[in-house]
């Protein structure tokens, strides 16, 4: 059953544990949207203690933005954890299609560690599946294929939960096709936004792991009606990016299903 608010309530009367093994860019802005929606971030790199710490997490958070060798080897043994423990995982493939060495990352996570959901925008999710797709740096520039249906063709091919983010989200298990169109364009003029809709579909999948299509729309809507009320009275991306994390925070379980808009195609 699709309900933010009642996933919502959820994770603030749980307020589970998400552990993020993210890029440094936006370690941050993911810790404290976690935070200010309600669960508890850990963000915990070295190789020595990744296993312990995803083993006592309720979902783990793999990002690729700022990739090392180390860091590689702390994914793979932290996905491994989650996988044994079939813990919730998700992987946000930054970049992917820019290099090389980002894309077949991305593909060797998804090859060894059981991925819940993967949460990218439509040029990095093209590249995993060999469509056409044109990234710049970490962002997309064209993708081939209709969102809606990217979602669901990488979805089926890649076998995981597949959100595809833009204007409008796609989330899609390879059947079933859901659109989220809560946002607002000043999303895209804060460096980490995606980001956050990574941590924040982990905090979603980890108190409803058995629906994880619905999770992961539910979390894309959540940040969507964030993101409009931060809009409502910010002068620019400097103030909007302050004001997502107090929107984030007082976001209303009694009130958040009549604002998602999120509908099945």
């Amino acid at each position: 059953m699709i309900s933010a608010a009642a996933t919502l309530a959820e994770i603030r009367a749980r307020k589970p544990l998400v552990h993020n093994i993210t890029n440094y860019v936006v370690m941050n802005e993911t810790a404290n949207a976690t935070l200010a929606l309600g669960g508890l971030p850990v963000m915990a790199h070295a190789a020595e203690e990744v296993e312990e710490m995803t083993r006592i997490a309720s979902a783990l958070v793999l990002n690729i933005g700022t990739l090392a060798s180390h860091w590689i080897e702390s994914m793979l043994l932290a996905g491994g954890a989650a996988t044994a423990k079939q813990i919730p995982v998700v992987l946000d493939p930054v970049g992917a299609g820019a290099t090389e060495y980002r894309t077949l990352t991305a593909r060797r996570i998804l090859d060894i560690v059981d991925v819940t959901v993967l949460r990218g925008n439509a040029g990095e999710v093209s590249t995993l599946i060999g469509a056409h797709a044109e990234v710049r740096g970490v962002e997309s520039i064209v993708a081939g294929l209709d969102p809606a249906e990217l979602a669901r063709t990488a979805a089926r091919r890649l076998g995981v939960i597949t959100s595809v983010t833009g204007p409008v989200d796609h989330v899609s298990d390879g059947d079933r096709v859901l659109s989220v169109a809560n946002g607002h364009e000043l999303l895209a003029t804060v460096t980490g936004t995606g980001c956050m809709s990574t941590a924040l579909t982990g905090c979603f999948l980890a108190v409803k792991p058995d629906e994880p299509l619905e999770a992961a729309a539910e979390a894309l809507a959540a940040l969507g009606v964030a993101a409009e009320d931060a809009a409502a009275t910010a002068g620019g991306p400097g103030t909007f990016h302050a004001l997502l994390y107090d929107a984030l925070y007082a976001l209303d379980p009694a009130k958040l299903d009549a604002r998602t808009r999120i509908e099945e195609l």
